[in-house]
């Protein structure tokens, strides 16, 4: 085992091979963050399951994936990057075999558990490993590419979830996990070098409590649009994620080993670039919820059809992303976090300044276009200005963090959006009960006008965020290579 400078790239392959090791399970982990969406009807038939069954199918891998994500970062620093991330491609393989062998909606639930675990190990390490792999210049184009292949796990759910909902079994949809799994196993093994955080400790008490604290505060959220935010349950799971909070920000302060250091939230770079993330999946991801619902419902698209359809909002990340690394360190991250923040608003507001029961489809591409555009704008600069602001060997950390904040944004932004959907549904339900459409349209507009309003706070917090901070490495900021 020999120290490593920071600045020797992390990998035992080519750039290309190394790029995408880190990236073909992260791209599994996007894709079936939205196709098990679209499968949701046919497991509702299969297994005879109510609502509320059905949205644990979604929820319990929200909840474990979330409430991992700092635990997979920190096992990473300790145990060997590349080590946890093969780990956590077959845990997540596994759950996924799990999940098409369930014979119950109870053994899915359980299955996407594991397949949550899995997700948190693969996510943060993914970004870690890529990060350790190439040098510091070349670091915010390769998260560009690493942000397009994301982009593309996202564009392509809704399709593959189409394709299954009209004609496959629902079961694909987790089967196609596994030869992913097979190739890339081998892949990492022979491209990427095993890399270390200097610190070695592990923050038990850190762990127990962020997982705690984190599972209450999503559980909470993501139960709130049912039980209502008001509710006993709910009032609970947010108190005892205060009591929590409290209790690891007193133990984080003095643990020799933190799990996430607090000076973090010193920077502001740091902070305004997890406020940026929070925001924006918040606005846009809460909006995309109803507008897949609103293409397959008021403009009675198919599932495969409303896919197809929403392709020029969520594949313009694959290819802006990339474009938007390679500039990233010239224009500064924060102006084009601002610029793709405004644009997103932009494209929002465009969509519901023109939504009604007959709006036609052509009229609403060049929205997508416009927010897709912003979202692509979004993804690596924040990432990068995210990493550029700790210390090369708190990577893990701090990528941990990012996607935490990430997962908190978009549950938050999916129950927020749709409790005001559902006050301004109900308005109009309660007046003509037989139009659905309508009564849709009536609240999708203000919920996605909410979001439009968080997006515009994310893109504020973005012209703060200062063109180049080099993280401050000390003596001790050392790559450990194995």
């Amino acid at each position: 085992m020999t120290d490593m400078a920071t600045t020797a790239p992390a990998r035992r392959a080519g750039l290309g091979w190394a790029i995408l090791a880190s990236s073909l399970p992260m791209f599994v982990v996007a894709l079936n963050n939205l196709v098990v969406t679209n499968a949701l009807p046919q497991i509702e038939e299969d297994f005879g399951a109510d609502q509320t069954t059905l949205q644990w199918v979604i929820n319990a891998y929200v909840l474990a994936f979330a409430g991992m994500l700092l635990t997979g970062a920190a096992l990473g620093d300790r145990y060997g990057r590349k080590l946890m991330f093969l780990v956590g491609i077959g845990v997540f393989s596994l759950g996924s075999v799990a999940c098409a062998l369930a014979n119950s909606s109870e053994a899915l639930i359980a299955a996407r558990v594991v397949q949550g675990v899995g997700a948190a190990a693969i996510l943060p390490l993914s970004l870690t490993i890529l990060a350790a792999a190439v040098s510091e210049k070349m670091r915010s184009a390769a998260i560009g590419i690493w942000s397009g292949i994301n982009g593309l796990g996202v564009a392509l759910g809704p399709l593959v979830g189409g394709a299954v909902t009209e004609g496959l079994d629902w079961k694909w949809i987790f089967w196609v996990n596994l030869p992913v799994g097979v190739v890339t196993v081998p892949l990492v093994l022979w491209a990427i070098a095993e890399t270390r955080g200097a610190d070695r400790g592990l923050d038990i008490p850190g762990v127990v409590l962020v997982t705690g604290l984190i599972t209450s505060l999503v559980w909470g959220i993501v139960r709130a649009g049912d039980d209502g935010w008001t509710s006993t349950p709910i009032l609970t799971a947010f108190g005892i994620a205060f009591v929590l909070l409290i209790a690891f920000v007193l133990w984080e302060r003095k643990a020799t080993s933190p799990l996430l250091p607090l000076r973090f939230y010193r920077i502001p770079n740091f902070v305004l670039s997890n406020v940026v993330s929070l925001a924006m999946y918040f606005g846009v991801f809460g909006s995309i919820f109803f507008l897949a619902q609103y293409l397959q419902g008021p403009l009675g698209f198919s599932p495969l059809e409303a896919g197809v359809r929403t392709l020029p909002w969520t594949a313009m990340p694959m290819v802006v992303a990339p474009l938007a690394g390679l500039i990233t360190d010239k224009v500064g991250g924060g102006r084009l976090m601002a610029l793709g923040l405004a644009l997103q608003g932009v494209g929002l507001g465009w969509i519901a300044s023109i939504a009604t029961t007959t709006t036609p489809y052509g009229d609403m591409v060049p929205a997508m276009v416009i927010a897709g555009i912003g979202m692509g704008l979004v993804f690596a600069p924040t990432t990068a200005v995210v990493l550029g602001s700790v210390q090369p060997h708190e990577h893990g950390k701090a990528s941990g963090a990012n996607n935490t904040v990430r997962e908190i944004g978009g549950a938050l932004g999916i129950a927020v959006l749709t409790t005001v959907f559902t006050d301004y549904f109900n308005e109009v339900e309660i007046r003509k009960p037989a139009d659905a459409a309508e009564a849709f349209v009536h609240g999708m507009v203000p919920a996605i006008w909410v979001g439009v309003v968080f997006v515009g706070v994310g893109a504020l917090a973005g012209l703060f965020i200062r063109k180049r901070v080099a993280a401050a490495v000390s003596s001790s900021a050392k790559l450990v290579e194995v």
